[in-house]
């Protein structure tokens, strides 16, 4: 009787493990892929990959008339991610409004700038007037973080130059975005 519920016991923990490996799956963010998305699939594929989701078309009249936007959102209403597509069916950018989507080094929205620092090399950090933007080395993936997550001294400027080594450790992600482009 004790090895039948040790074996019951060992072979539930193995199929609940098996199905968090599944769903980790669909929150995985890689080089080539987001979640259940490939860099090769085309935007009209969104809705068949995402059926048991809502898709949400922006009919906002853009600036930029070459592209359009379509959100994503689970059943319930929790927001996913945003895609922004190109006139020629092309998904061009990606931002992950889910803090389960996690790329494959662990950084996800929930993340701060150490966690950015010790997995990723920083090769830009551009200046905006509430922003700073973090592009990483050989990859599509770029963070955003709140100006207020900065000193003091580095907040109120738009001509100053920042360096990574001057972002606090503790920074939060403010946005996480692919650029498939």
């Amino acid at each position: 009787m004790k090895k039948i519920t040790i074996t019951c016991i060992v072979a539930a923990a193995a199929i609940l493990t098996q199905c968090a490996k599944s769903t980790d799956a669909d929150f995985l963010i890689t080089p080539t892929s987001f979640g259940k998305l490939t860099k090769d699939n085309s935007a009209k594929e969104i809705a068949a990959i995402y059926a048991t989701d809502s898709i949400v078309k922006d009919d906002a009249v853009q600036l930029n008339a070459s592209m359009r936007k379509e959100h994503i959102y689970e059943k319930g209403g929790k927001p996913l991610f945003t895609v922004s597509i190109s006139n020629d069916s092309i998904i061009d950018n990606i931002r992950v409004l889910d803090p389960r989507y996690t790329t494959d080094k662990g950084v996800n929205l929930l993340s701060t700038f150490k966690d950015i620092k010790d997995n990723y090399t920083v090769s830009k950090v551009l200046t905006s007037m509430n922003n700073i933007v973090l592009f990483i080395k050989d990859s599509e993936i770029y963070f955003t973080i709140d100006k207020k997550e900065l000193p003091e001294n580095l907040r109120y400027s738009n001509n100053t130059k920042i360096e990574a080594i001057q972002i606090p450790d503790a920074a939060k992600i403010k946005y996480l975005m692919i650029d498939w482009e």
